[in-house]
């Protein structure tokens, strides 16, 4: 017998109550796509709080067991057998919250919170938590309960805690006192849960199972699909065969219930995917006759036509319609799909011309471009495209309506002199994904209409002055330098900008040749943005600069910028720069140039700004060689004390010279998978080989590494794949102009899902995936991912830091060329594959 009630956060962990997980349940493993939802749920609803101060939303369920240790000490003991993972999460996201308002605000939220939320005072020791995670979560979320220097380690538990940090901070507007007030106030009071709470004596293992049994579920579609018909007693076989039939042969079940959430977010943005069945049953309750139900089969059926151009625009018979839906298409953002069926429901209509639409189309190409360039690809992306059709105004022509609503408030919609500041300055390889990336160049390429137009689908991108330079290219770019400048951190804020990208099939061949050899083999190139760099007598600082500004008056040429209304962003993305500092995590650190280089900035004001306004872990930025700025000073104005001390306390290794670990350094490359401007990278599938398309791009992989890294590291990585493959492992390749290698342990059809330990990269790089194990099952344990990370630095030369276990670092394919170490390679291998075939207590005991 269970008794089953709403209630929220306060209820459950004001009083004398401790939360415990049971051993069976899985270590805390949610990451940042789970995290992201409930954040935005979270600013959703202190939102709607301003307004309705009892709005709520729900969350899901808690089932709970009285513990069999209770007894007369006065504190309520219990079971967690459902929903762990949602509990520690609100309590780690409480922690955050407390923090922040002790550091911003007041130090008595620390006791408030603290003794209202999180701990049983004045109890014993064994009963002072509210909740007592798993052994494995404890030592790291007792360092954020505690607010310890380890708080915020690479563990998941850290990286929840790093994130509502950096979450926080960013919401913080310093405009308004009240703001991360009301977002307490929301998690605390507004965010609904129901209780489920078993009796005493009742199975607990047993109730578990049961409430993990998985079978064949319905899906949306199908539910409302039974739900409309049900409501046709007397039409439904009719209405089946002229109007349903129709529709669920043009589209798969995923497309029709996306296209059923299409329909609902066009009139409120708020629904969410998951509740589709729900949001279309509430409207329809409304109807009351059998031919208003048969005259909705009927408008589903006319926009699951226009839901079908969309997923295949090469059935758009008007040329410039079909030209617009193909590179929004390849652009893979699918939250524009509202957007789009409105327009061309408006076309249908008679409310819009192909002319218009069209043009409104080009108007989110050019305003997803300019975003990517000036380093905003993702910010509050999701929501600005789904309130576009509802906040628009309907009183203009809809293409300039689309234009003036993306030109109003902070949407990013870059101007032309944010676009030509950013192409010179902002580090366009790390942002965005990588496909994206690529278009803008290939689209760029054919803005110049040649005659001869080259396939751009196979070519990569390539960095004319390299990212590895060579003993000619530091000579080149030491030319450069003034006399306070450090040629690393030159480096580092040209090498990945605009100016210094182009597109080729030939990047193996290239890699890190001098420019004259370059030089060479750009001008034989049908590519015109190759021509034009082969026109040059060298390739530094200067020439890049001057290619930066030509390739922004083209941008500003072809994609058409926001509206006079729309005023210039910072030129600085300093809440960018803060975002990735909240994510370093403990135990590293980084330095003024990189995070220049990741903000399009320079390390002067850099350090300026770090000195005179708070960040979040100023002290873990050090100079280029690891040492202590001079001009360093802590944010509080009595703080006198030695950062050095803190970040050993942290974890930061220190030489006698005072330098600190390059091992644990966070470079500008990881410092954008931590802020999350770079997406992480995922084997390429080939939805249709033809015959013997794996051999090819087999044989292509083995061709860059031998041109590449040399005969003798490419027959090292031969032997590796050999050995993979004789375990049980299977290979796939990338399909980019440089062709990857990912060693999968799993397919996509396990009943666990894919996973791989490792990506193979030509241009040198045996890159360990911590990002994406982090994520699978086992892996997502963060014991076996350390103990993976302990095998590797057994290897020569490798020295991965604890820091990164959240990150893809990696070693140089040339540590394979030693025999002995090839051989260790391969039984750390085995010892993945193992750990991934093996079966675990999750795949029987999920949450």
């Amino acid at each position: 017998m269970v008794a089953a009630r709403e209630t929220t956060l306060q209820e459950l962990l004001e009083g004398a109550k401790q939360y415990q997980v049971p051993l069976y349940q899985r270590t805390y493993s949610w990451t940042k796509p789970q995290l992201k939802r409930l954040w935005d749920d979270i600013l959703k609803l202190a939102e709607d709080r301003a307004h309705d101060p009892k709005a709520t939303h729900f969350i899901g369920s808690l089932v709970l067991a009285p513990s069999p240790a209770n007894g007369p000490t006065g504190v309520a003991e219990y079971l967690v057998v459902d929903g762990q993972q949602r509990l520690t999460t609100l309590t780690i996201l409480l922690c955050a919250i407390r923090d922040h308002r002790v550091k911003h605000e007041d130090p008595m939220h620390r006791d408030r919170l603290n003794q209202q939320y999180l701990i049983n005072p004045w109890k014993p020791s064994s009963q002072t938590l509210k909740l007592v995670p798993t052994q494995a979560d404890r030592a790291a979320y007792l360092a954020c309960l505690d607010s310890t220097p380890q708080a915020g380690g690479a563990d998941p538990v850290g990286e929840a805690y790093r994130f509502f940090t950096a979450q926080l901070a960013t919401a913080d507007d310093p405009a308004d006192p009240f703001d991360i007030e009301r977002i307490e106030s929301a998690v605390i009071s507004g965010l609904a849960l129901v209780s489920v709470t078993a009796q005493a004596g009742d199975n607990v293992h047993r109730i578990f199972e049961s409430l993990n049994n998985t079978g064949l579920k319905l899906t949306q579609a199908d539910l409302l699909r039974n739900y409309l018909f049900m409501r046709l007693p007397t039409m439904g076989e009719a209405v089946y065969q002229a109007l349903w039939l129709p529709l669920q042969d043009r589209l798969t079940p995923a497309e029709l219930e996306l296209l059923f959430w299409l329909d609902l977010v066009r009139d409120d943005p708020r629904v969410k995917q998951t509740d589709v069945y729900a949001a279309q049953q509430a409207r329809l309750n409304r109807l009351r006759s059998e031919e208003e139900i048969e005259a909705e089969v009927q408008r589903f059926g006319r926009l699951g036509v226009l839901l079908r151009t969309i997923l295949h625009p090469n059935e758009e018979k008007d040329a410039g319609v079909r030209r617009r839906l193909e590179r929004l298409s390849a652009w893979g953002t699918t939250t524009i799909y509202p957007l789009l069926l409105h327009l061309l429901d408006r076309r249908e209509q008679g409310r819009a011309t192909a002319q218009q639409i069209a043009s409104a189309m080009l108007y989110v190409e050019s305003f997803f471009v300019r975003r990517l360039l000036i380093g905003r690809a993702t910010a509050n992306i999701n929501r600005i495209l789904l309130s576009v059709v509802t906040e628009m105004d309907a009183g203009l022509p809809v293409d300039e309506a689309v234009r003036a609503y993306l030109s109003t408030g902070r949407k990013y919609y870059a101007t032309d002199s944010n676009v030509r500041s950013a192409v010179r300055s902002i580090p366009y390889y790390l942002n965005g994904r990588p496909q994206q990336r690529n278009l803008v160049l290939r689209w760029l390429e054919e803005s110049y209409g040649s005659k001869e137009p080259v396939e751009l689908n196979s070519l990569s991108i390539e960095h004319v002055l390299p990212q590895t330079p060579t003993s000619e290219w530091r000579q080149v770019l030491s030319a450069d330098l003034g006399p306070d400048e450090n040629f690393a951190e030159v480096h580092e804020a040209l090498v990945h900008t605009l100016g210094n990208l182009t597109l080729t099939g030939y990047n193996s061949e290239l890699s890190n040749s001098p420019f004259s050899v370059k030089r060479l083999q750009l001008s034989r190139s049908g590519i015109r943005l190759n021509q034009e760099i082969a026109a040059q007598d060298r390739w530094g600082r200067a020439e890049i600069r001057v290619r930066a500004d030509a390739l922004a008056d083209r941008i500003i040429s072809i994609w058409p910028g926001p509206t006079e209304q729309a005023s210039d962003q910072s030129d600085v993305p300093w809440d960018l720069m803060n975002k990735a500092l909240a994510e370093l995590p403990a135990g590293s650190w980084t330095t003024y140039g990189d995070l220049a280089a990741l903000i399009g900035s320079h390390p002067v004001p850099v350090g300026a700004r770090l000195a005179t306004s708070p960040a979040p872990n100023a002290h873990r930025v050090l100079q280029v060689e690891g040492t202590v700025s001079p001009n360093f000073r802590w944010s509080e104005p009595d703080r006198r004390d030695d950062p050095r001390d803190l970040l050993r306390a942290e974890g930061v290794t220190f030489d006698e010279y005072g330098r600190a670990d390059q091992a644990q350094r966070i470079s500008t490359e990881e410092l954008a998978q931590l802020a999350g401007v770079t997406p992480e990278d995922v084997p390429e599938r080939l939805p249709r080989p033809r015959a013997n398309q794996d051999l090819d791009f087999a044989d292509r992989f083995i061709e860059q590494v031998t041109a590449l890294q040399g005969p003798q590291v490419a027959t090292a990585v031969h032997v590796v794949l050999d050995a993979w493959t004789t375990m049980g492992g299977t290979i796939l390749y990338g399909t980019g102009g440089e062709t990857s290698c990912f060693l999968m342990a799993r397919g996509r059809r396990h009943e666990l899902g894919d996973i791989w330990p490792a990506a193979i990269y030509p241009s040198g790089k045996f890159e360990i995936v911590f990002q994406h194990m982090s994520v699978r099952t086992p892996f997502n344990d963060v014991i076996l991912r350390e103990e993976f990370r302990q095998r590797l630095n057994q290897l020569p030369d490798v020295d991965i830091a604890q820091a990164k276990i959240a990150l893809r670092p990696g070693f140089p394919l040339t540590v394979l060329a030693d025999a002995d170490a090839r051989e260790a390679v391969t039984d750390h291998l085995r010892w993945f594959y193992d750990h991934a075939q093996a079966p675990t207590a999750e795949t029987l005991i999920m949450e």
